[in-house]
């Protein structure tokens, strides 16, 4: 079937010679702070408390906060927050994280406060509470358990914990970083990543030339698309520009349209649609990379990664809006964050053999998403570290000269190191 399907080539560079790192990253483990753990749960602990008794005091009516049914009354029936509110097909309201955030960007405050005792619950169950309950009592450490083949994309999947979606967007959630420390005073963690890869990989793949060439530059990517988005000059950007910009680029690799765009900013549909209009009118590169790529996949009935891991779409003609709509999206994305996936497990491999050869005693002991995390003797990490760059920007060269760039840090934790 690898013959057939013609992915041998994924298979036998990316996937089959990466099973050896994997083993030795599990079998190492890495070190946990359960006192930093004790005393942040305590705290975090509090902090729900708090968001609690400020919601009961703003609802005026003591409920059960973590009933979806009750959350939903006392929002649309009691307090009328929104008059349109839609209701599941059991007849309660909907109270999911989405509909949530659009009532927060509305101003209302008791909205505020329950986001923030979800938050916290859910920081506090699936991780500060949970990561002592894993550690290895042979070995003192976590050992995560990495799966090649759960991710259509080619992304590696963790498994208790699962690293993969330790929250990194908010305050709350990157603090849970510092739990993960050296093995001992002669260790320091160090942290390496890609530098905004999928945007390099789209600027690569679709050969856009105002893309490509920002990239050459060494431009901040944002910036400069604000600036030929806005028409102005680089210097004049501003924080919110740039914000815009940034917005942009992500959400058109992921296919969103001015619907979505004018929700995720809060800006109005009018105003969005112009944006990416000129958004495309700057990088028509990239509306053509769309384009083929879905045309592709119609013919096809799969789309691939430059080293030709494929992703099967069989709803890519269906007659269903929706359905086809969302396996569009897939079209156009698969091949950038697989392409993404494939380099970092390429570069995983690079540096595990650079490592050996080296003589280092050093160990690789994480990868999440574009990030490779290392204990590393302290005596060894100047050594270490051009090693563990060098690695990451040569393990896949990307056409039309888009550079690679990583970038590695450390510190006495993984929040210190990145």
């Amino acid at each position: 079937m690898l013959k057939k399907k013609d992915v041998e080539r994924v298979f036998n560079e990316v996937e089959s010679p990466l099973v050896k790192v994997l083993t030795a990253m599990e079998f190492e483990g890495v070190n946990v702070d359960v006192n930093f753990l004790k005393e942040y749960s305590i705290e975090l602990e509090k902090e729900a408390d708090r968001a609690e008794k400020n919601v009961y005091k703003k609802a005026g009516v003591h409920f059960n906060l973590a009933s979806p049914k009750q959350l939903g009354e006392v929002l649309f029936d009691k307090l009328q927050l929104d008059p349109a509110a839609k209701k599941t097909k059991t007849g309660q309201y909907q109270t999911g994280e989405d509909v949530l955030l659009k009532l927060a960007a509305k101003g209302h405050e008791i909205v505020d406060d329950i986001l923030t005792y979800r938050q916290l619950s859910k920081l506090k169950s699936t991780y500060i509470d949970a990561l002592p309950e894993l550690i290895n009592p042979k070995t003192g450490r976590v050992h995560t358990t990495y799966g090649q083949a759960i991710a259509v994309t080619g992304r590696l999947a963790s498994n208790n914990p699962n690293l993969q979606n330790i929250p990194v967007r908010t305050e709350r959630g990157r603090e849970i970083r510092k739990a993960f420390i050296p093995r001992d005073k002669n260790h320091v963690l160090l942290s390496a990543d890609y530098s905004q890869i999928e945007l390099r990989i789209v600027a690569a793949i679709s050969g856009d030339a105002n893309m490509c060439q920002a990239f050459k530059e060494g431009k901040d990517i944002h910036t400069a698309t604000a600036a030929r988005v806005y028409n102005i000059a680089e210097s004049d950007v501003t924080k919110e520009m740039r914000y815009k910009a940034k917005s942009v680029n992500f959400g058109i690799i992921y296919g969103q349209g001015a619907f979505g765009l004018a929700d995720n900013l809060g800006i109005s549909r009018s105003e969005a649609k112009e944006i990416i209009a000129n958004y495309k009118r700057e990088f028509p590169g990239i509306q053509q990379y769309m384009d083929d790529t879905i045309r592709f996949a119609k013919e096809k009935g799969y789309v691939e990664t430059l080293l030709g891991r494929k992703r099967w779409l069989r709803d890519i003609n269906s007659s269903n809006f929706t359905v086809r709509g969302f396996a569009e999206r897939n079209a156009i994305n698969s091949p950038i964050q697989g392409t993404a996936a494939d380099m970092i497990k390429l570069a995983m491999q690079k540096v595990y053999r650079a490592i050996q050869e080296a003589g280092l005693k050093s160990k690789m002991i994480l990868q999440v998403h574009d990030e490779l995390i290392f204990d590393a003797l302290k005596s060894e990490a100047a050594v270490l570290k051009p090693l563990i760059i060098s690695s990451m920007q040569e393990a896949l060269n990307l056409p039309n000269d888009v550079p690679v760039i990583a970038e590695c840090g450390q510190g006495d934790n993984w929040l210190e190191a990145h």
